[in-house]
């Protein structure tokens, strides 16, 4: 076991003498210049990795310095939450004189070196990959992040995320006061932050009204349009009973699963309701048009913006904020007619 060194004190010469090669050496694989086998080149990266090394990007120290930059770091550009949240985060980077650079990736290391090397002044976090070990750095190194996807507070360290459990507890509310009795719930991504707690909150809040979410009625959408349609087209045909409404994670999941059950001969609402989550611009478009619950895109990326600029020039300490949804009712969700 080495020698326990503080993150800021590593340098290259460390990783150098911990690895048993040059400094030219770890130069070449920091840098992915392909000169080195792989398998040195891995080890080279496993020994900074664990010795938390982080290059200075910029040649020089910027510790005291700004870049006037702020970094969003995703896994995704697509779809319109996206869209709306980058474009909302980038139109207070202009008021503010900040410039946005949007790093979309899966590696932590790449994402790290950009954060920790002081490429930006903050950070704006909607990524799995940025994990435990990674938070705990933030801390350390008091570097300023905003996360969009979980809740943590420190110093340097905000959270503003939406209320999905309280949708989910919405919703399952919804649908048990218009007479339902059954229910299917369109799955997300099983580790996507929202997903998770709006599936939980649905569940718990058919439970407080003596519902019930069955697992073989939690149905593969991933939050999207074509596998929500592919899913709800094969539990259709599955011969197991039909929910009276399905609870679907986003609203382009919804419009797939009321596709695909009216494909099927499944009149929504008469025989099936369906309720989506976001309110995103199609939703009162498509017929039916989608019940929902109206969450906001744009405000949640200009809260972010805003509480990241306050970090980065120390005029507020780290908290969270929750935002509230709604329910928008519309065509897809209709009272329940018992002798259907």
């Amino acid at each position: 076991m080495g020698v326990r060194v503080k993150t800021q004190k590593i340098t290259i010469k460390d990783v150098a003498r911990e690895a048993g090669v040059s400094i030219s050496t770890v130069s070449n694989a920091l840098n992915g210049v392909d000169v080195l086998r792989p398998e040195t080149k891995q080890h080279i990266l496993e020994v900074a990795k664990r010795l938390n090394y982080v290059p200075n990007l910029n040649g020089r120290n910027l510790k005291s310095q700004y870049t006037n930059v702020i970094g969003l770091f995703v896994t995704s550009v697509r779809g319109e939450y996206y869209n709306i949240l980058a474009d909302a985060i980038y139109q207070r980077c202009k008021k503010y004189g900040y410039e946005l650079n949007i790093f979309v990736s899966e590696k932590s290391e790449t994402m790290m070196a950009n954060i920790l090397g002081r490429r930006i002044d903050g950070a704006i976090i909607l990524n799995k990959y940025i994990g435990e070990r990674e938070t705990a750095l933030f801390s350390e190194t008091q570097i300023p992040v905003v996360f969009i996807d979980r809740e943590l507070e420190g110093e340097k360290m905000a959270s503003v995320v939406f209320d999905s459990y309280h949708e989910g507890e919405l919703v399952a509310e919804y649908l048990v006061g218009l007479g339902h009795r059954t229910f299917a719930y369109m799955d997300g991504p099983d580790d996507n932050y929202d997903n998770i707690q709006r599936r939980e909150g649905f569940r718990e809040g058919l439970r407080s009204k003596g519902g019930i979410l069955e697992e073989d009625y939690i149905i593969a959408g991933r939050f999207e349009k074509e596998t929500a349609y592919q899913s709800m087209k094969q539990f259709a045909g599955s011969g197991r009973a039909l929910p009276d409404a399905v609870f679907a994670a986003n609203d382009v999941s919804a419009i797939g699963t009321i596709e695909a059950l009216q494909d099927a001969g499944i009149r929504v609402p008469e025989r099936v309701s369906v309720v989506g989550c976001d309110d995103i611009e199609i939703a009162h478009l498509v017929t039916p048009s989608v019940t929902t619950v109206r969450t906001s895109f744009e405000k949640q990326g200009t809260l972010a913006a805003d509480h990241l600029i306050a970090l980065i020039r120390g005029e507020e300490r780290g908290g969270i904020e929750i935002l509230q949804g709604r329910i928008i009712p519309r065509e897809s969700t209709c009272v329940r007619d018992v002798v259907r």
